[in-house]
């Protein structure tokens, strides 16, 4: 129990560190919070409102996973190396995808 309890733990610091210093993060939560509820709303099965609601965050992970890798990159030194800016491009593009996913899939269901 003990180590739940840490792993949680870690994991809301995890939380709240991203929504203190990523941008995208915030902008992204905000607009899960706007479109969820839209979703449970315009969603008239459970499959369609978990389909609805998934790829939001699947938005969220995605940008997460993005944030601890884009630090792990910057905690390894300030200069410019073409494998960081592959890496951090790569994770960038998954967040990309991730959001025309969630937009593909709300077409998909509500249209």
């Amino acid at each position: 129990m003990l180590r739940l309890y840490h792993a949680a733990r870690y994991s809301l610091m995890g939380l709240a560190s991203a929504w203190r210093t990523e941008a995208a993060f915030r902008q992204e939560v905000v607009l899960f919070m706007v479109l969820a509820p839209l979703g449970c709303w315009l969603g008239e099965s459970g499959i369609e409102r978990a389909l609805l609601v998934g790829p939001l965050l699947l938005v969220l992970i995605v940008e997460l996973l993005n944030s601890g890798l884009e630090a792990a990159i910057d905690r390894i030194g300030p200069e410019i190396h073409p494998l960081s800016k592959q890496a951090k491009d790569v994770a960038s593009a998954a967040v990309f995808v991730s959001l025309i996913t969630a937009a593909a899939i709300w077409a998909l269901v509500l249209i």
